[in-house]
């Protein structure tokens, strides 16, 4: 808990310091570089399969990040970034210019919305908003805001009206360290504490959180 609450002092400090700079990805030459994209993720971002996720109105700079991430996944053999099969290797031939495209085209597009079932708002909004003291699990509200919108300029990423099949196997890598890309180690920490209960009631809860 120590670690988490000292990892976003320095964040908010770092950016408090330092000003916001305009992201130079191109819509237009990232819609053009979109089209292997849309098998997976829609041809506006926005995943047709629950295991995908969708990536229209995230933050450009959290886009940016994972692909760079997932190339540096594949170029290290999984000791660095982010690993995955199919997207390490769909990242691989970008350029960073490509990505910044990409990004950008993406986050202009607009998430469609989800819906959460009633039988987990209750104990789904308790956990995302408060966490749970008496277990060392902070409230994800602390970092993903009230309403899961993220923060651009810490790239933490817009979780609310996604794909609940995909924020549920993340939490799940988080968990058990086959993902480690995240912000000195923060949502690894906290995954760790997360039962297989609470992962399922969160990706639920969070699918229709606006």
């Amino acid at each position: 808990m120590k670690k988490i609450a000292l990892s976003l002092t320095i964040l908010l400090g770092a950016l408090s310091a330092s000003n916001a700079t305009a992201f130079d990805g191109d819509v237009n030459a990232g819609k053009e570089k979109s089209a292997t994209c849309a098998a997976c993720h829609g041809p506006d971002g926005n995943a047709p399969v629950n295991i995908y996720p969708k990536i229209a109105g995230q933050h450009p700079d959290y886009i940016l990040k994972q692909l760079q991430d997932l190339k540096l996944g594949m170029t290290s053999g999984g000791k660095e970034g982010r690993m995955d099969p199919v997207m390490s290797a769909m990242a691989m031939p970008l350029s960073e210019q490509d990505m910044k495209d990409l990004a950008a085209y993406f986050s202009s597009m607009n998430m469609t919305e989800g819906a959460t079932p009633k039988d987990v708002v209750e104990v789904g909004e308790m956990l995302f908003k408060a966490g749970d003291a008496g277990r060392g699990i902070p409230s994800c509200a602390a970092c993903h805001g009230p309403r899961g919108n993220g923060s651009s300029l810490a790239k933490f990423p817009k979780i609310s009206f996604q794909h609940p099949g995909y924020i549920k196997s993340q939490l799940e890598k988080f968990r058990d360290g086959t993902r480690h890309n995240d912000l000195n180690g923060m949502m690894g920490d906290i995954a760790k504490k997360l039962t297989d209960k609470d992962i399922e009631v969160l990706s639920q809860y969070l699918g229709g959180l606006h």
